[in-house]
């Protein structure tokens, strides 16, 4: 039995990657054009939405949504999540219908063919460098001013096994108290479980999303950086701890 299980955990993982690539290349025409345009972004991310809803359903995972709140069209947002999986991207993708740009880390952009189109949409950052953190608000204020979103996960990285929540980086509630956005939290129940970076483990089922009420930044100054970054850290752990009794 145990033998069985080690089998299917590696096809398992390589299905994933073969339905991450396989609508890429069948794309790949349309995507290219899709990204030759910055203005062109939000049809892009149409694209990028089916791609990630064609990973999950093949993933064999049945999601789900409770929503508190629901995103205005034509406004700009700070959306936030835990990060525990490789289809965190993909769930978030999915759970959220404004146009957003993700914030990430540069290591993804080697990864052959997703690579190309991730560092030419999305905004690449170098946690060991400060300069590079600084070019991130200098691109993320240019995609905010042009109507768009921006998507952070806080933690700035994805945290042990045992690790239920790491501290979350102030970059994300920096950036939304200059430009006076609302932060929107999302807590992914599931993700762990189903497709951790834990290469012998997950398998089809459950992915429950919470959209959480927005925390206004409205009136508040970069000194409110940190009781920010608390409430927000707050409302997806207590909602972790709930699912997780």
């Amino acid at each position: 039995m145990t033998v069985i299980k080690y089998i299917f955990w590696t096809l398992y993982r390589i299905w994933f990657y073969i339905l991450v690539i396989i609508p890429i290349v069948l794309l790949f025409p349309v995507l290219l054009i899709s990204i030759s345009k910055e203005s062109w972004y939000p049809f892009f991310f149409k694209l990028a939405r089916f791609w990630a809803k064609f990973i999950l359903i093949g993933m064999g995972f049945n999601y789900s949504f409770k929503k508190e709140q629901i995103p205005e069209k034509a406004k700009s947002y700070m959306f936030i999540a835990n990060h525990t999986s490789m289809i965190d991207i993909m769930l978030m993708l999915i759970s959220v219908k404004n146009p957003f740009v993700f914030v990430g880390k540069k290591e993804l952009a080697k990864i052959p063919l997703f690579g190309f189109f991730y560092k030419r949409t999305c905004i690449l950052v170098d946690r060991s460098s400060a300069k590079s953190r600084q070019a991130v608000f200098l691109r993320a204020q240019r995609r905010l001013e042009s109507g768009l979103s921006i998507c952070i996960f806080p933690e700035g990285g994805v945290p042990e096994e045992h690790i239920e929540l790491d501290e979350f980086k102030d970059g994300a509630f920096r950036l939304a108290i200059n430009h006076q956005i609302p932060i929107v939290p999302l807590t992914f129940a599931d993700n762990k479980k189903r497709f951790s970076y834990t290469f012998f483990s997950g398998g089809p089922g459950r992915m429950r999303v919470k959209i959480h009420k927005f925390l206004s930044t409205k009136g508040l100054t970069i000194d409110d950086t940190k009781s920010l970054n608390k409430e927000s850290r707050t409302v997806i752990l207590n909602q972790l701890r709930e699912y997780n009794k």
